[in-house]
């Protein structure tokens, strides 16, 4: 585990949930903002870009290169999807 990892408490109790319910639970969130009415949809959206953004910027140090593409890729996706649904 690196050194930044192991100083955040955060970190580590993120670190310590499966994966699984990880993956579960972020499916579970877009489904909701998908069937929400347009601006609440919208912002749901937005706020999942957000989480999953501030996890890619604390996990880009230890991503191969591929790995960060398509994590930049969905993450591209996912807001736009987000902007449409709010204009």
């Amino acid at each position: 585990m690196p050194q930044d990892v192991a100083n955040n408490p955060l970190l580590r109790r993120l670190a310590r949930i499966p994966k699984s319910t990880a993956l579960l639970g972020t499916l579970a969130l877009l489904l909701v903002a998908v069937l929400l009415p347009n601006p609440y949809s919208g912002i749901l959206l937005l706020a999942l870009a957000a989480v999953l953004a501030a996890l890619l910027v604390t996990t880009w140090p230890v991503q191969p290169p591929a790995t960060r593409a398509l994590r930049v890729i969905v993450l591209t996706l996912l807001t736009a999807a987000a902007l449409t649904r709010l204009f």
